[in-house]
């Protein structure tokens, strides 16, 4: 007989065909609580606050005396292609933190409207331990595979 794996929502009927166990003993679509809500936004708020710290001290460093010192270097050596190449990836990593916050307060936002946990693409549930593993999740994980999926298409990110 088929073992289920720990975890696993697929029971088996003697290795004859997989069972959908009861969704109501499913961890994974258990509705979140109130403290799960307020955890997740406590959370939330965190990451929050990190990314805003996290660009302040990316613009923070162009004043840093180790930052000047490269530059200095670069203008010594003529090499301004490594110098684009720096700015370029402060630009990328500020864009990525800029994006990342967006998310995180639409997540708050959908939580003051009532609708975090909630798939913005078709309505189902997010199962709680996706929004457990990213608070910040707007869509149930078929419906984030399909945006991937045609971001990948068109050679984008998601």
């Amino acid at each position: 007989m088929p073992v289920k794996p720990a975890g696993s929502p697929i029971g088996h009927d003697h290795g004859r065909r997989p069972l959908r166990l009861d969704s109501a003993r499913c961890p994974m679509s258990m509705p979140l609580t109130d403290p799960d809500l307020r955890h997740l936004a406590d959370r939330l708020r965190q990451r929050h606050r990190e990314l805003r710290s996290a660009i302040r001290e990316l613009f923070a460093d162009h004043d840093d005396p180790e930052t000047m010192a490269l530059r200095n270097r670069l203008e010594d050596t003529d090499d301004w292609a490594v110098a684009d190449a720096m700015q370029g990836f402060d630009i990328a990593m500020v864009a990525r933190e800029v994006a990342e916050i967006a998310e995180v307060e639409g997540a708050l936002r959908r939580m003051s409207e009532g609708g975090y946990g909630q798939c913005v693409d078709c309505d189902e549930p997010i199962p709680a331990a996706r929004l457990h593993a990213y608070p910040a999740a707007s869509r149930c994980v078929g419906c984030q595979e399909a945006v991937e999926r045609r971001a990948a298409a068109r050679g984008g990110a998601a």
